[in-house]
């Protein structure tokens, strides 16, 4: 008899839930996070995820900002509070998740557009910067799919910011990326976490 797992990049509406809130501090500022079984890095703020936002210095006022993948919303809102000006959307194709996350804009009092869609299928309009801790487990077809809509979405100059482990394939990532991407930087090693900034 197989074991069925529930992953958090699906919707798996059965999961028993399990309310918890956790905080954290980035750059100094302070944050609250509700969160539940079922969806990713529940009880603390990813090591990659920090490091990604982390890479990102300024962001002026009026810039677009996608957070893909944004599971429970964790780095667009901190970006958002981070750069109070910057104009934010964050699409997740886990429903519970998505709940979750439009909780957390309220809770962090930020203010952001949720949006359920899997990757870019119900994006409209373009984006200066596209950020995502992507779901690698989904496999190199759906993330390298990811990579390319992202292009696709992006103003000119705009930059897609992604973080992926060493052991994930961060090299093989750089390589596909410089096939279409104008420049793609390595702009943090952490931990065999690598933060990778293409700009189109």
């Amino acid at each position: 008899m197989g074991v069925y797992m529930s992953h958090y990049y699906q919707y798996d509406p059965t999961l028993k839930s399990e309310l918890k809130t956790y905080q954290t501090t980035v750059r100094g500022v302070s944050f609250s996070f509700l969160s539940d079984r079922g969806v990713f890095s529940q009880d603390h703020l990813d090591y990659g995820s920090k490091v990604l936002i982390e890479s990102i210095e300024v962001l002026s006022p009026g810039i677009k900002v996608l957070d893909m993948g944004s599971g429970i919303g964790v780095v667009g809102i901190i970006l958002k509070k981070l750069f109070k000006e910057i104009e934010l959307t964050q699409a997740d194709v886990n429903l519970r998740a998505i709940e979750l996350n439009k909780e957390n804009l309220k809770l962090n009092q930020v203010e952001g557009e949720v949006i359920e869609s899997n990757l870019f299928e119900k994006i409209n309009g373009s984006f200066d910067l596209i950020v995502s801790n992507p779901p690698i487990r989904t496999g190199k077809e759906v993330i390298y799919k990811l990579y390319m809509d992202a292009y696709h979405r992006l103003l000119d100059d705009g930059v897609l910011a992604i973080v992926v482990r060493k052991q994930q394939g961060a090299k093989s990532t750089i390589t596909y990326l410089e096939t279409f991407f104008k420049s793609v930087k390595v702009v943090t090693k952490s931990k065999g976490f690598y933060v990778i900034h293409a700009y189109k």
